[in-house]
């Protein structure tokens, strides 16, 4: 997510690194490196330059702390200026309704559909709220089918009228149907065109009057840069809708749209698609995107991801079992599977401060943890009990089941055995020697 301007940003504010003081030449420097980083994401040119004028006013306004070096100080200007410049605090969703409407909107492509079924399975799981998704794409009778197999998916009901060429009609009758099923949300999937045109305009514009949603969300491709501004201006004028919705945010990014989308049509972003699971979904927070960007990672969605799948009573069992050296494969694969609900591994790496750059140009497989599994359900049941009973011939069995070589089944018992032990250390109160052990790793 953004590497190449989270690269090209540290670049520009290393030049302020090991100076005394900030001054209005090694500021214009810094700026105009940062200037050109934030064109290269196709972020507007007024938009950029505003940015940095701005970000100049306050550096050169400011006396510098004592604890604060000047390269600290900019980089700290740098993220609440992108904070602000992205919407400044979160927003939520409006669910006053009863039942609460959502209009979906957006150009063909733009993972609209998709992000339907995401958002009711938010809304869902997240909210405890029952939605129901309503399918008015009447010139694609493939979007009707994705939708429905997305809604089974999620175990959301689907309304659709395959007979009926009317999408007002289709989504006022869908709205009458989440009345009479008790469903509190609805959740209008409409039909997008490759361009703007007139017609999709009109065709939308009705909807609108005629449904009176409390929420129409503008869905973009994030990875469009600069032209999903001006499609989301286009259709803001016409809708005047009440949030963006920023999809694709897991691919090659170059971050223009993010940036700028809010500062044109004065909207703000207020969810993010970041892959393609119907759990990709988060709530756009700018101060935390704005640290990501600058390559400070996010361990506050970090965190909140992990408790999302944390299991106290699960967390129970393990900690007995650790104490009674009865922690196991079994275990340890629960333990993994947790972490594959938390998301795409590149994703959840880039939530660590630092992570980012230090693993850049390495492609990380979404399916990490695959071998790993294949050795783990290779073994007998008693195996992965008693992991201590792998002897050689075992382990020449569970390679050969697993595809993998009796090496790989000797790192991961390695792997095994030392976090068995500092799990230990931890539950025993033993920080110091945790402490000692990592510095002994360094």
């Amino acid at each position: 997510m953004f590497d190449n301007l989270s690269e090209k940003l540290d670049k520009a504010l290393h030049v302020l690194k090991g100076h005394g003081q900030i001054t209005e030449i090694n500021v214009a420097e810094t700026l105009k490196e940062v200037r050109r980083a934030l064109l290269d994401a196709d972020v507007n040119f007024k938009i950029a330059k505003e940015f940095t004028n701005t970000v100049k006013e306050k550096a050169l306004g400011q006396n510098v702390l004592t604890s604060l070096q000047p390269g600290q100080l900019m980089v700290k200007l740098v993220k609440d200026e992108l904070t602000e410049l992205m919407g400044g605090e979160a927003e939520e969703i409006d669910l006053s309704g009863n039942p609460s409407v959502i209009l979906m909107s957006g150009l063909q492509g733009s993972g609209k559909t998709t992000f339907s079924g995401k958002l009711a399975n938010y809304l869902k799981n997240k909210k405890t709220k029952k939605p129901l998704l309503v399918a008015c794409d009447v010139y694609r009778p493939a979007a009707i089918d994705q939708l429905h197999v997305v809604g089974d998916q999620i175990g959301v009901e689907v309304y659709s009228d395959r007979d009926n060429n009317n999408p007002v009609a289709i989504a006022k009758a869908g709205i009458a149907h989440a009345k009479s099923a008790g469903c509190n949300v609805v959740i209008i999937d409409t039909a997008g065109r490759l361009a703007v045109d007139e017609q999709m305009m009109d065709e939308i514009s009705n909807i609108h009057k005629a449904i009176e949603p409390q929420e129409t969300l503008f869905v973009v491709d994030s990875m469009t840069g600069q032209d999903a501004v001006n499609t989301a201006k286009a259709f803001n004028d016409v809708l005047n809708f009440d949030g963006v919705i920023l999809t694709k945010l897991d691919g090659d990014t170059r971050g223009g749209a993010a940036i700028s989308i809010k500062s044109v049509v004065d909207k703000p972003i207020k969810f993010i698609g970041t892959g393609e699971k119907m759990e990709a979904i988060d709530v756009f927070h700018p101060s935390r995107m704005a640290d990501r960007i600058l390559g400070m990672g996010d361990v506050v969605s970090l965190v909140e991801r992990a408790q999302e799948q944390f299991d106290e009573e699960q967390a129970r069992k393990i900690q007995k079992k650790i104490a009674k050296n009865k922690f196991g494969f079994d275990d340890f694969l629960s333990q993994i599977q947790q972490i594959k609900k938390m998301g795409n591994m590149k994703d959840l790496m880039g939530m660590i401060p630092g992570a980012g750059k230090a693993l850049k140009g390495l492609d990380i497989d979404d399916d990490a943890f695959k071998h790993i599994e294949a050795i783990i359900h290779s073994m007998t049941p008693e195996e992965r009990s008693t992991p201590s009973m792998l002897n050689a011939s075992r382990k020449k069995r569970i390679a050969s089941g697993s595809g993998t070589s009796i090496q790989e089944v000797n790192q991961l018992l390695k792997q095994f055995n030392q976090m068995s032990k500092m799990m230990k250390m931890m539950q025993g109160g033993g920080g110091k020697k945790m402490m000692q052990m990592m510095q002994n790793m360094r």
